[in-house]
């Protein structure tokens, strides 16, 4: 059995992460009689590191950052409701939805990996935003949400309160800045960073090249 790790740098406001993420399970499971074992492993990236505590508009943030129209935003918008379609996931993109700063929610991310939770977490923080419309960066959303997936909500409150984790989500995505990656989602497979939501055939691809490579 050939063991890989996957480096996914990824931001849980980001739409195409929770796209690629689903893709990547797909060429995982589409892998499995390959005799290859892979273990994805989670690490912030926020779209939006100055973004405001009250975040704004999700509409009007992503006309201004990209400079498109409003009939491009919508057109953007339609994309995505399609794709989340084709992996079972739902965008529930309402008119006053809002981009969110999300530093408090890679915190808790962090939390939960101490917990063996990462995974559960991301997953239902992509969920509480996207398809439930909720505010990921208010603390008593994130304690409720981290309760979910069974984490201690004291113990969120107090790891959130105190920004125990503050410097080493800090660190970590200064880290993977200093190596090159500026968009997300981006895979790190073997020694390959694949930028993206790639389909699932051409994660598969890079995922079997790594294990050769590392069997060579």
């Amino acid at each position: 059995m050939r063991t890989i790790t996957i480096d996914m740098v990824s931001d849980v406001v980001c739409p195409w992460c929770i796209v690629g993420y689903k893709h990547l399970q797909q060429a995982i499971d589409s892998l499995a009689q390959e005799n290859i074992t892979v273990d994805v492993k989670f690490h912030p990236s926020e779209l939006n590191p100055a973004m405001t505590e009250e975040g704004q508009n999700l509409r009007e943030h992503v006309m201004e950052k990209y400079g498109i129209t409003e009939q491009q935003s919508g057109a953007n918008r339609q994309r995505l409701v399609e794709a989340g379609k084709a992996i079972g996931f739902e965008f529930n993109l309402a008119d006053d939805a809002t981009m969110q700063n999300t530093f408090k929610a890679h915190q808790l991310i962090h939390y939960a990996e101490e917990a063996g939770l990462a995974l559960a977490m991301k997953m239902r923080l992509f969920e509480a935003y996207f398809s439930e419309g909720k505010n990921i960066n208010n603390l008593d959303v994130l304690v409720q949400e981290g309760g979910i997936v069974g984490l201690d909500k004291l113990g969120i409150t107090e790891a959130l309160e105190s920004e125990r984790y503050a410097d080493i989500v800090r660190q970590k995505e200064s880290a993977w800045m200093q190596r090159g990656i500026q968009s997300v989602p981006t895979f790190v497979i073997g020694n390959q960073g694949v930028a993206g939501a790639q389909e699932p055939a051409t994660l598969a691809a890079f995922i079997k090249d790594a294990a050769n490579s590392a069997n060579a």
